[in-house]
């Protein structure tokens, strides 16, 4: 774990250059999410170059999980601090977003167009009917590790019901205010436990989180650009449970509340999430993009993965303790069953938010695919899409 150019596994010296070109493949072929992340992470720095050992690697992985925010970014910007300290940490993390976010900027740009080619307008819309299809494969996915963590109790199996149910209402009823609801279902789980006498960082695990909460408010009063940092700040500081997350976050917002997005459109900056490589709070730069152009796509996403940043810069070193501390542990426990609620709930409205009748045909697919056959969501992405220019071909709406 020594963030000096040395690990367990070598005594090389690994030079940015090295470090800018393997993370910025990862970036460009980095299709498939987290998983899919992970993995090319491991074959590189475990299994090809050796840089850091398979224990090394399973303990950036279980500490990244016990951080808000998109963990397979916090990752890739941890591996990378082991293997040069700070510098390779900004290197690698810049290489691995870099790519993704300019491809999702040059896709926003098009599908948001004032006025953009039929084609354009019908794929738009067939991926964007697959999207609530992907909100409950990622919701079903998350649901046997977050009931083992939970325990087999009766006590544990109806905690963990009603934190789900909470979390799913919350992401229909409450929009922004869903990650309090997050929160409060960590702290229950603290309480319901204990609240065990560990001392060290994980007193402050549910804690720290709340005034995260409530104090950047303020920035909703400093226009446009301002709201822009506030939504983005949650999807990249306050969202547990994965990249999924930030939909019930971020649809209130860009939809209801600011007016920067239809429905429709935050379908489409949900789907490019899904489809370009890298991480999926990508999507983020969309909105920012629908809210104030380019400007706005770079300010969302520099806010957005800031804080993996900021973690692994100032708390790298103490991840082994946080891990330890069983009340941060308490808090995931109670908070996961929350998310997972949540991502489900979200499907509900994304659903609503469908305006043509074949859309529903698409979603069906969408589902059997994903949920039934559990099979990948980029493929069946571009299938929908797929589908939909075919649809504008024969004339259905929106031709």
């Amino acid at each position: 774990m020594r963030p000096d150019g040395r690990t367990a596994g070598t005594e090389r010296v690994v030079g940015l250059g090295t470090i800018a070109r393997e993370w910025g493949r990862i970036g460009i072929t980095g299709f498939g999410g987290p998983p899919a992340h992970i993995l090319l992470l491991r074959r590189l720095c475990v299994e090809r170059r050796r840089w850091l050992t398979p224990e090394e690697f399973e303990d950036g992985i279980a500490a990244t999980n016990l951080l808000p925010g998109p963990a397979s970014t916090q990752l890739a910007v941890l591996t990378a601090w082991r293997l040069r300290g700070a510098p390779g940490a900004l290197v690698g993390g810049v290489c691995f977003i870099g790519p993704g976010l300019v491809l999702i900027l040059a896709l926003a740009a098009l599908f948001l167009a004032g006025d953009p080619p039929l084609w354009v307008l019908g794929a738009a819309a067939g991926a964007g009917a697959a999207v609530p299809a992907v909100a409950v494969q990622a919701a079903t996915s998350l649901v046997p590790a977050s009931l083992g963590r939970m325990g087999r109790g009766r006590g544990a199996r109806a905690r963990w019901a009603g934190y789900a149910l909470a979390g799913a209402v919350a992401a229909v009823l409450t929009g922004p205010w869903l990650v309090l609801v997050l929160i409060a279902a960590g702290l229950a789980e603290i309480a319901v436990r204990g609240g065990r006498e560990d001392r060290g960082t994980g007193g402050s695990g549910g804690r720290a989180v709340l005034p995260l909460a409530t104090g950047p408010l303020a920035l909703g009063g400093l226009g446009v650009l301002g709201a822009v940092a506030w939504v983005a700040f949650k999807v990249g500081a306050l969202s547990y449970g994965g990249g999924f997350v930030i939909i019930p976050l971020m649809r209130d917002d860009a939809v209801n509340r600011y007016h920067w997005m239809t429905d429709g459109q935050f379908l489409n900056a949900v789907a490019l999430g899904q489809v370009t490589p890298g991480p999926v709070v990508h999507t983020v730069a969309a909105v920012g993009y629908a809210a104030a152009g380019l400007g706005g796509g770079l300010l969302a996403a520099a806010v957005a993965f800031a804080p993996s940043f900021l973690f692994v810069l100032l708390g790298g070193r103490h991840f082994d303790r946080l891990r330890a501390d069983r009340r941060v542990r308490d808090f995931l426990t109670g908070a996961g069953p929350a998310v997972t609620g949540a991502i489900a709930g979200s499907a509900l409205p994304l659903a609503a938010s469908l305006g043509y009748g074949w859309q529903w045909g698409v979603l069906a697919g969408a589902l059997l695919w994903l949920v039934l056959a559990r099979r990948g969501v980029v493929l069946a992405l571009l299938a929908a899409g797929a589908a939909g220019v075919l649809a504008v071909a024969a004339g259905l709406p929106p031709a």
